[in-house]
């Protein structure tokens, strides 16, 4: 491992633990959570340099740097988070946590429950966007954070971003919105109930009963991963990847083994992922998405937004067709129609979905003139 000079460098994943119970939107109170988090670059004395990065689905908290020197890949955002870059690690002091309900440190279904000695599986309680939200408040307190320079994240990390804009608008002094969405079409939500259908199935999955069996539910959180990659892409990008090219052959086998190269390349994906991730934190996560939708609660989206005080940015992808551009744009004409600050771009990509995890330098340029240009006042003073 190598490590350059705008790379923050070896890092280290801390934990903190909400001893009190939190009281959910489902009205269930539930505690104690711990959160897992790590941090970047240094808090200023009045506690208002921060930048909260917030993850995707399947993510967790180690957005920058190594663990330790033989890691091979640094952290999910690092193109971005270090010095010098977007989230310039010499001005800001960047925080980010693993989600509530997730399986890398924070409190989850596979998490020990401590009145019984066991994994909660399917106890554990149905949690929202919102209270996802309310528990990181929970560690910026912690950590002496008075008010969020930025708040930023992309696909579900932009969800968090916005109802952290509504949750806290005198605590947040700008939102990134980066190929998000106010709330999931009916495909998207389609697509993730065939992903849960796909757990819930697997004969190992046992009602969500089977940490301790030799079987997992592998198959099911494999097959759920696929389809989920399959959004995460777009049609020129799997064209350009694989076309109709075939895996290690050059005729078919008329049987139903692979033939083409892109069944190949999402059996892999699904694989890799059953080894990282637990299924019961599929379903609960899939779910707080699924249940995301501002507009119906507050009334209207108008509604929803009238408090916020934030400045925002609002980044979108031309080939994402999971969330579309027109979905951001619904969010900034809302924006615009109640007088707030919002600025807005698409980037042209053929990446799809996942476009803001790899078209980093385009985001990094419109992100650093936001953050250095935009918003008025140093945050190092």
């Amino acid at each position: 491992m190598q490590i350059d000079k705008n790379n923050v460098g070896l890092v280290e994943t801390k934990f903190f633990t909400i001893d009190e119970k939190i009281k959910f939107e489902s009205g269930v109170e539930f505690g104690p959570i711990t959160v897992a988090y790590e941090t970047y670059g240094k808090l200023n004395e009045d506690g208002t340099n921060v930048i909260l990065v917030i993850h995707a689905l399947t993510g967790d908290a180690h957005a920058a740097g190594y663990h330790n020197e033989n890691d091979k890949k640094p952290g999910w955002w690092d193109s971005m988070i270090g010095p010098d870059k977007a989230f310039d690690t010499n001005k800001y002091f960047v925080v980010c946590t693993n989600i509530l309900g997730g399986c890398s440190g924070t409190t989850g279904p596979s998490s020990i429950n401590p009145e019984t000695g066991k994994p909660y599986g399917l106890s554990f309680p149905v949690f929202t966007i919102e209270d996802t939200v309310h528990v990181k408040k929970k560690l910026l307190d912690f950590l002496g954070v008075k008010k969020l320079y930025a708040v930023a994240g992309g696909s579900m990390g932009g969800m968090q971003a916005m109802q952290f804009a509504i949750s806290y608008p005198d605590y947040v002094t700008s939102t990134i919105l980066i190929a998000t969405t106010s709330r999931l079409s009916p495909q998207a939500i389609a697509f993730n109930a065939v992903g849960r259908n796909s757990i819930i199935s697997d004969p190992n999955w046992n009602n969500g009963d089977y940490y301790d069996k030799e079987n997992k539910p592998d198959r099911g959180l494999s097959n759920a991963r696929m389809v989920g990659h399959i959004t995460y892409l777009c049609e020129e990008a799997m064209y350009n990847k694989f076309g109709r090219k075939l895996q290690n052959k050059n005729h078919y086998d008329f049987n139903f083994d692979i033939d083409f190269q892109v069944e190949s390349y999402l059996q892999h994906q699904g694989q890799i992922f059953v080894d990282r991730f637990d299924a019961n934190s599929y379903l609960y996560i899939t779910k707080a998405v699924d249940y995301f939708d501002p507009a119906d609660k507050y009334g209207s989206l108008k509604e929803a937004f009238k408090n916020t005080d934030a400045k925002f940015l609002v980044i979108s992808f031309d080939s994402d067709w999971l969330f579309p551009s027109s979905q951001s744009k619904e969010v900034v004409n809302t924006l615009m129609q109640l007088g707030k600050d919002v600025s807005y771009c698409e980037i042209k990509s053929p990446c799809g979905h996942d476009a803001f995890l790899l078209e980093y330098e385009v985001q990094s340029k419109i992100i650093k003139s936001f953050l250095n240009t935009h918003l008025q006042g140093d945050t190092n003073e």
